[in-house]
C-alpha cells in the first residue's frame, strides 16, 4: 500500500532501478534556475546564437523573453521547416480503460473521484480501431488509467497487437513499467511511449500524488530511459503546465529530454505541452498563469533547444491556437478525439479524463492543415 505516509522518493518492491544520473542533474539545475534573473540582453544573445545551449534555453523561458515572441517565432519556424518541412502528423488517442489506483488531485481518473469506470473488451477495442482506421489515420495512441490490476501488461499487449493490424505507428500512454515489460510491448508492436512527470518540483509532486504507484517520483522520472532500454523507438516528455511554476517545470522538461537525447542518440524525442483542464467533479482545476502567449513561449523554446524533436499540440487547446502553432513549432496534432473510454464506434463506456477544447473531426483538422499551406501526414515512419 503506497499512501501519503510512503516516502515519494523511495523505490518500492518490484520497481526497477537503473544506472542514471539524469534525475539528479535535472533537479539540481531546476532548483538553481531563477527565471527572473535573465535580462533582455540574455534573450537577445540566445536568439543570436547558432546553437541553443541549456543556458540559452533558460533565457528563452524567462519573463524577459515575452516581448520577443515574434523573433522567437521566426527562428522556431525556420528550425521546424528545416527538420520537418511542411508536414504535420495526425493521430488520435483511444482510451481503452479508465480504472486508476492513484490519487492525483488534478486528474479526473483519480481513484477517489466518483466517475463511471469501464474497460473495453477485445472485441470492443477492435471495433474502435476499425472505426478510427476508416477516418484515414495511420497513427494511434493507446491509453489506460494507471491500474495494473484492471489493465495489466498482457491486456495492453493484446490491444497493441490489435492496433498493429490497422495502424502503422502505435504509441502507448500508460503507467510506468520496467524495461522488460516495455520490451514485451515493443515486441507486440508499440513504437513509442508517452510518460509525463506532471511537475518536476519534488515537494509539490508529493502534495499532488497522495497514494498509488505514481507517488514514487524517481520511478516515474526514469520511465523514458527504461522504455528506450526496452527497445522503444521514441519517448515523449511533458509537464502539466499550471500545477506549479510553469517556467521551472518547462525548464526541467527540456533538460530531461536534452540529457536523454545525448545518452540515447538513436531515440526519437518529442514533447507534449498540456495545460490543466477542468475535470469531472472539479471545474476549478485550471492552469496558474499559463495563458496562450506563455504556452507559445514554452513550445518555441522547446523547438529551439531540440530542433529535431517532435512537438504535439493536443485538444486541450482551442482550435485557433492549434491551427496557429502547427508549422510554427508544433509538428503533430490530434483529431477526432474522444477522452472517454471508447466513443469512436459507439457511445463512450466510461467517463472522460478532462474536458477538451477542440472537438473537430479528422477531416476538419485535415482541411485546416491544408488551409495553412501545410501537408497533413498520416504516417511519418516506414519499416523496411
Amino acid at each position: 500500500m503506497i499512501d501519503r505516509n510512503t516516502s515519494h522518493m523511495e523505490y518500492q518492491e518490484g520497481m526497477e532501478r537503473i544506472d542514471s544520473d539524469i534525475m539528479e542533474r535535472v533537479i539540481s539545475s531546476m532548483n538553481a534556475y531563477d527565471p527572473d534573473s535573465y535580462t533582455e540582453k540574455d534573450v537577445k544573445a540566445a536568439l543570436a546564437a547558432e546553437y541553443i545551449t541549456p543556458e540559452h534555453f533558460a533565457a528563452l523561458l524567462s519573463p524577459s523573453a515575452l516581448p520577443f515572441l515574434e523573433e522567437m517565432a521566426r527562428k522556431a519556424q525556420t528550425e521546424t521547416r528545416k527538420h520537418f518541412g511542411n508536414s504535420v502528423s495526425m493521430f488520435t488517442p483511444l482510451y481503452i480503460a479508465n480504472y486508476c489506483e492513484n490519487h492525483c488531485v488534478y486528474c479526473g481518473f483519480n481513484c477517489k473521484n466518483r466517475i463511471h469506470r469501464a474497460r473495453l473488451t477485445h472485441d470492443e477495442i477492435e471495433r474502435e480501431l476499425q472505426a478510427i482506421a476508416r477516418t484515414g489515420l495511420e497513427e494511434i495512441l493507446l491509453l489506460t488509467g494507471e491500474s495494473r490490476h484492471m489493465s495489466d501488461v498482457e491486456y495492453i499487449g493484446d490491444a497493441v497487437k490489435l492496433a498493429k493490424k490497422y495502424f502503422k505507428n502505435i504509441g502507448i500512454e500508460i503507467y510506468p513499467l520496467n524495461s522488460d515489460e516495455y520490451r514485451y510491448l515493443h515486441e507486440c508492436g508499440a513504437d513509442f511511449v508517452c510518460v509525463y512527470q506532471e511537475t518536476y518540483n519534488s515537494d509539490k509532486y508529493e502534495t499532488l500524488h497522495l497514494s498509488g504507484h505514481k507517488r514514487i517520483y524517481p520511478y516515474r522520472f526514469h520511465a523514458q530511459e527504461r522504455a528506450l532500454m526496452g527497445g522503444m523507438r521514441g519517448v515523449a516528455f511533458g509537464a502539466l503546465l499550471g500545477l506549479d511554476d510553469f517556467r521551472r517545470d518547462a525548464f526541467a522538461t527540456g533538460l530531461h529530454a536534452y540529457y536523454v537525447q545525448r545518452k540515447y542518440p538513436q531515440a526519437e524525442i518529442s514533447f507534449s505541452c498540456p495545460r490543466l483542464r477542468p475535470i469531472i467533479n472539479n471545474d476549478k482545476i485550471n492552469p496558474k498563469d499559463v495563458h496562450e502567449p506563455q504556452l507559445l513561449q514554452v513550445m518555441m523554446a522547446y523547438r529551439l533547444l531540440l530542433p529535431f524533436a517532435g512537438i504535439t499540440i493536443s485538444t486541450r487547446e482551442a482550435a485557433h491556437f492549434r491551427d496557429n502553432v502547427i508549422g510554427l513549432c508544433a509538428t503533430k496534432i490530434s483529431a477526432g478525439v474522444e477522452v472517454g473510454v471508447g466513443g469512436h464506434e459507439e457511445e463512450a463506456k466510461g467517463d472522460e479524463q478532462f474536458e477538451i477544447s477542440d472537438p473537430r473531426s479528422v477531416d476538419e483538422v485535415y482541411q485546416a492543415i491544408k488551409a495553412h499551406g501545410l501537408q497533413p501526414v498520416m504516417n511519418d515512419y516506414v519499416y523496411v
